[in-house]
């Protein structure tokens, strides 16, 4: 099994993001038709999983996150997950809310968003869980 997947790998090539195969498919990694196949739910388990790390890791550089209670952490890389971290760190004034420990500013902030009127009933959800600290 390491040959053949060694010698796929060596014809297919990797790539990271998805792009047009030969023939117009949408392929991704070594050569992983999308178009045809999709993914398996453990694949998107397992991309899910890779992609709450991330967002944990980045948001653990940051006291104003660190210092938070469980919930408050959980609301903010439910929100790092959806916007990404650049967009989640534009958040200034609830993000400034949030060093001081005023959770019902810093969720009136987070609804105060051209974000969260795009997400509806995802950001009431998490300004939920941020106001009650």
């Amino acid at each position: 099994m390491d040959k053949i997947r060694a010698w796929i790998k060596k014809h297919e090539g990797y790539s990271a993001k998805p792009y047009l195969d030969t023939v117009g498919k949408l392929t991704i990694g070594w050569g992983h038709n999308l178009d045809d196949l999709g993914i398996t739910v453990d694949e998107a388990e397992l991309i899910l999983s890779n992609d709450i790390k991330r967002c944990e890791t980045q948001l653990a550089k940051f006291t104003w996150y660190t210092s938070q209670p469980q919930n408050v952490k959980d609301a903010l890389l439910n929100m790092c997950f959806n916007i990404g971290i650049t967009r989640l760190l534009g958040f200034k004034r609830m993000i400034a809310a949030l060093i001081v420990k005023d959770y019902t500013k810093a969720s009136i902030e987070a609804l105060d968003s051209k974000w969260a009127t795009q997400v509806h009933g995802r950001a009431k959800d998490i300004a939920l869980m941020i106001r009650q600290g």
